[in-house]
């Protein structure tokens, strides 16, 4: 974890004393089940709950003082605890396994991560929505491989990235589901010295799910597809800083980050302001997707359990989230304070002599009985001009010109076809469709 590219609530659900709170609990959640089953004393979970109930600092360095000795963090934790409880402590983790704590310990912890990761893509859907309607007729050139094709308009860009997003809310609220699951079955996850009514209870009272089939430790394919998602996000991310920062450059420049007082762009060159953010972006992206590999190796663990995916998950967890987090408040802003400028806009979608016409002009000609070999050839040979002369040359009026053309379509009928609000004509189906509104 960078702290660069931290925010603190994020960065607070992976901090050691957060880490062992929920070691605490889960022990003494246990602890209570035990007691209710008759398999220790009650006096035992009133024991390590009146201590919790002081609201104890977790002293982190002594636990891994004590680790240090052990080399085994789950025992260091307990011996601490035992030090601080007393001679009750000694009936936690009756029946228990490392595992059980350590793996749904991680599984609290994604669950709390994805709760705000969720709340980060509701903030940035309500920015992506707000610009798409107030763009929603902006005209703009669509490209394709990067060249002018045909026209769209700016808030359809930007329903296009509300959709993709919704559809990464959706499957993070699966994935949140998927690995939402509590195990405390013990040593090869056989339940011979621990109740399953135990985990039932633990898991109940940590909001999870029971695994069905814990084999010691927690599948790993429900953290692959957890990390998977948030790979799909980031790459989502990255779409739209791409886009920005295509918008951005001079060359076309239909609109850019906010460029705030005082900021600078350039060490050397005072007239530069340039897409820092969504570069940033593109680079955390990377960042977050380096995750999701590792977890899908972590899937195939040895027989019931090994800890090969451990020293991975102490990376990833963190990082991935964290980052992510990051991220997805990063685009929230630059969205929600980028300019856009419509006339660029439209001056670019200008500047190559209608030919973004040209399709409309292809199938007119098809209408009126020429094949389509020839339509496109007679319409190409004139656009291909209007290419050559960087715009200089009107594709209508070499249209007009064209004896092949103007036998079939006349001028009036030919100007028609350059009509611009043609092409926005379904933006209001579009909107229904990705809003539910189109108002």
């Amino acid at each position: 974890m960078v702290p660069r590219y931290a925010r603190p609530q994020m960065t607070a659900i992976w901090e050691p004393e957060a880490r062992f709170r929920i070691w605490f609990e889960i022990e003494a959640h246990a602890t209570d089940a035990l007691a209710d089953l008759g398999v220790v004393p009650k006096s035992a979970a009133e024991a390590l709950w009146d201590w919790w109930a002081t609201q104890p600092a977790i002293d982190v360095p002594a636990i891994d003082a004590i680790e240090a000795v052990t080399k085994h963090d789950v025992i260091a934790f307990l011996t601490w605890v035992a030090q601080q409880v007393g001679d009750e402590a000694r009936f936690m983790h009756q029946g228990m396994t490392s595992s059980d704590v350590l793996d749904t310990c991680l599984n609290v912890q994604l669950t709390r991560a994805a709760d705000i990761l969720l709340d980060d893509l509701d903030a940035l859907l309500a920015a992506i929505k707000r610009r798409a309607f107030e763009h929603k007729l902006t005209p703009t050139i669509g490209r394709s491989h990067g060249i002018h094709a045909v026209p769209v308009t700016f808030g359809l860009k930007m329903a296009q990235a509300y959709a993709e997003f919704s559809r990464c809310r959706e499957r993070l609220v699966a994935a949140r589901a998927d690995v939402a699951t509590c195990a405390i079955s013990g040593a090869v996850g056989t339940f011979a010295n621990i109740d399953p009514a135990v985990e039932e209870h633990v898991a109940a009272k940590l909001g999870l799910a029971v695994e069905p089939v814990s084999t010691q430790v927690i599948p790993r394919d429900r953290h692959a597809m957890f990390f998977a998602t948030l790979g799909v996000i980031a790459s989502s991310i990255e779409r739209l800083a791409v886009e920005i920062r295509h918008l951005q450059r001079t060359e076309v420049l239909e609109a850019e980050e906010y460029f705030s007082p005082g900021q600078k762009g350039s060490s050397a060159m005072p007239h530069k302001r340039n897409p820092v953010l969504t570069e940033n972006l593109t680079g955390l992206a990377r960042v977050v997707r380096s995750a999701v590999v590792p977890a899908l190796e972590n899937v195939a663990l040895w027989h019931e359990r090994d800890i090969s995916h451990s020293s991975v998950e102490r990376f990833i967890g963190p990082d991935a989230t964290i980052t992510l987090d990051f991220a997805l408040a990063r685009l929230t802003g630059v969205v929600d304070k980028l300019l856009v400028y419509p006339e660029r806009m439209m001056k670019n979608m200008n500047r190559m002599g209608g030919l973004i016409h040209s399709q409309r002009v292809l199938l007119a000609l098809t209408q009126a009985g020429v094949s389509r070999e020839d339509s496109y050839a007679m319409v190409q040979r004139n656009a291909m001009k209007v290419w050559e002369s960087d715009g200089h040359l009107s594709l209508l009026d070499l249209l007009k010109a064209d004896p092949g053309v103007s036998e079939k379509l006349g001028s009036v009928e030919l100007e028609a076809l350059f009509d611009l609000d043609y092409h926005l004509k379904h933006v209001d189906t579009v909107f229904k469709r990705v809003f539910g509104s189109a108002d």
